[in-house]
């Protein structure tokens, strides 16, 4: 009976002591990866500004890219505003007598309606290019700061 208790105190200290010089273990290599590793190549101003420069035109890119899109789903927005005015528009002239004054303002307000969509999806995509333009901006003057 009291070599199971003897035992078990026994195994017990011998996990911790192995848990414990594991943990030791993987902090000192993480330490000696730290201190010798080589950091050449980080200190080298030449490599960041080609690392930086590479990095700025992935997102210079990248915005452009998504600007396309945006101004891609822009026009399908004014498109479909313009074919939703344009068919109530036709519903409520077919539904009303021919030159009724009900089917010229369904006629008057269509227009108004695409009259406005043009204009709220061309004041759209300026902001959409002015958000470019500023994106394209920042990483550059990120860039210029990182290669002086």
């Amino acid at each position: 009976m009291k070599h199971n208790y003897f035992m078990q105190r026994l195994s017990t200290v011998g996990r911790w002591m192995a848990t414990t010089l594991f943990c030791l273990l993987a902090i000192a290599f993480v330490w000696q990866g730290a201190f010798f590793s080589n950091t050449s190549a980080m200190a080298n101003p030449a490599t960041n500004s080609v690392l930086l420069a590479d990095a700025g035109n992935e997102v210079k890119g990248k915005a452009s890219e998504d600007a396309g899109r945006a101004k891609g789903f822009i026009e399908e927005t004014k498109d479909k505003v313009k074919q939703a005015a344009n068919k109530n528009a036709a519903k409520v002239d077919d539904a009303t007598d021919n030159g009724s004054y009900l089917g010229r303002k369904a006629q008057r307000d269509a227009a108004r309606i695409q009259q406005r969509a043009d204009e709220d999806a061309s004041r759209t995509k300026e902001a959409v290019d002015n958000t470019k333009n500023v994106v394209e901006k920042a990483v550059d003057n990120i860039k210029d700061a990182f290669s002086k």
